[in-house]
């Protein structure tokens, strides 16, 4: 793979890290979530007015991808507001690279070598280490973060494939990109309609961390799904899920949660993996 792929994939996971940082920040994870959903769509929509429409071949693609992130959101708010996100994010995002290299073949008609499958499999047991070792007088994490997070990881395969898809059949990912961020916003809007009034005070209080997470969150995915264009899924998806080791770092500094030497461990296999995957 190009270096300077797996460069803009390694910022993509920085910057994916970050707005799930402000999320399990925010007061509210489910309002939080909301918001910075709501803040993509919107920044998303002024600009649609002047991009083309993406092929017609895309749209199904897109309306499945929609409903996928709705899940997504409503799981992520909720494995958020049961545990630390040191335990959650990297369960959800551990898990799913292994399940669209499975489905990629089938689905998407890729077939990865060896290394790459070797590659993958490292990023994945370093992220699944990380969640799954508990160092010496940690707390058990929550069984419902932890069912959240596993039930996300498998929405998350799932709209990497439908994206993977949809955004090679679109002749636009930056449309496409964008379409999808504007779609997802007014379902999750819908969804959280009896929210309305509640949504309407926390954004008032919280309006500059919905349009800051939103855009993060826009550029990481717009980055990888143009990602999609260049190399294969499966591959993307691993290697963008080494966004952990940005996602450890901030829980650690900014969130005040714990760091001990087997997740250390952990990082340096994820590492190791992100390394091996640049040269498979």
């Amino acid at each position: 793979m190009p270096g300077a792929t797996v460069l803009l994939v390694l910022f993509a996971a920085l910057l994916h890290a970050s707005w799930n940082a402000l999320v399990k920040a925010g007061p509210d994870k489910l309002l939080s979530t909301v918001l910075v959903a709501s803040g993509a769509g919107l920044l998303a929509a002024l600009a649609l007015p002047f991009l083309p429409l993406p092929n017609p071949a895309s749209w199904p693609w897109l309306a499945g991808s929609a409903g996928c992130h709705l899940a997504y959101y409503l799981l992520l708010a909720a494995a958020y507001a049961h545990g630390d996100m040191g335990h959650a994010y990297p369960l959800m995002r551990g898990s799913a690279p292994l399940l669209v290299a499975l489905g990629s073949a089938a689905l998407v008609g890729e077939t990865l070598g060896t290394r790459q499958y070797g590659a993958i499999a490292l990023i994945c047991a370093g992220v699944l280490s990380m969640s799954l070792w508990r160092d010496a007088g940690a707390a058990l994490p929550s069984r419902r973060a932890t069912l959240f997070a596993l039930l996300n990881a498998a929405v998350i395969a799932c709209y990497t494939l439908v994206d993977g898809i949809g955004v090679r059949r679109s002749g636009a990912p930056l449309a496409y990109t964008l379409w999808l961020f504007a779609l997802s916003a007014c379902v999750l809007l819908v969804a959280v309609v009896g929210k309305r009034q509640a949504l309407r005070e926390y954004a008032g209080r919280h309006w500059k961390t919905g349009l800051l997470g939103g855009l993060v969150s826009m550029m990481s995915y717009g980055l990888a799904l143009w990602a999609m264009t260049a190399a294969p899924v499966a591959v993307i998806a691993a290697l963008r899920e080494t966004s952990i080791l940005f996602a450890a770092l901030i829980a650690r500094v900014f969130l005040r949660e714990r760091l001990g030497m087997r997740r250390l461990c952990a990082v340096g296999l994820i590492a190791g993996g992100a390394v091996a995957m640049r040269f498979a």
